[in-house]
């Protein structure tokens, strides 16, 4: 499995190209720039199949329209955020002051908690990690985890937002830092870590130390 990292969109959010096989991928979030990224997947030879949503919000779903209809790929969101795809109330688009028409996604696939995706060798488990939106997730393949902006290098997702819950997002880290074992861990937006590395220093994290 090899993951390509590129910036995209407005607030230059993390889009996670992953190589399902020798000519096929999935990607996680793409937040706009849609040309770049068809260009980006064209120039590696690959086709891509699958879009996964971490969570709705405009800043993560800004391509996803034009390149699944340039590529045909299905795209997945948990269905607590399905409303985000269509809506540039719900997606803050509107609320961000974003310029230029609303690319709403026309189809798309509602997930739940702890279902699986699975693409060419890859099975992606989906956690539903609410607190920063309602259907916000993580996705879990192999030893990576992708973690939008639930878990953050050294920090978390925000909850002041509409949909945002602070008690859901407390709840959602606890789940998190149950993991026992170590996961290189991919975020919405900022450098990649490793689980391990943010149980020990991220104090969204290491506060849940003593109850093990």
């Amino acid at each position: 499995m090899k993951i390509y990292t590129l910036q995209l969109g407005p607030i230059q959010a993390n889009c996670y190209i992953v190589q399902t096989a020798p000519d096929r991928c999935i990607a996680v979030d793409i937040g706009g720039d849609s040309r770049r990224f068809l260009d980006f997947i064209a120039g590696k030879g690959l086709s891509l199949r699958k879009i996964l949503l971490t969570h709705g919000h405009f800043d993560h779903m800004l391509g996803v329209e034009e390149v699944r209809k340039a590529t045909g790929a299905e795209v997945y969101v948990h269905t607590d955020d399905a409303k985000m795809l269509v809506s540039p109330e719900y997606s803050l688009f509107e609320g961000f002051g974003m310029s230029g028409s609303f690319p709403a996604v026309s189809d798309y696939t509602a997930v739940f908690g702890d279902c699986w995706i699975n693409d060419g060798d890859c099975s992606f488990k989906v956690i539903h990690t609410p607190g920063h939106s309602e259907g916000s997730v993580c996705y879990i393949c192999d030893d990576v985890m992708f973690s939008g902006d639930t878990l953050f290098n050294g920090s978390c997702g925000r909850t002041d937002l509409a949909g945002g819950n602070t008690t859901d997002l407390v709840n959602s880290l606890r789940h998190i830092y149950m993991i026992d074992r170590d996961l290189k861990v991919y975020p919405g937006h900022g450098e990649e870590s490793s689980l391990a590395y943010e149980k020990q220093y991220n104090p969204y994290l290491s506060r849940f130390k003593g109850e093990l």
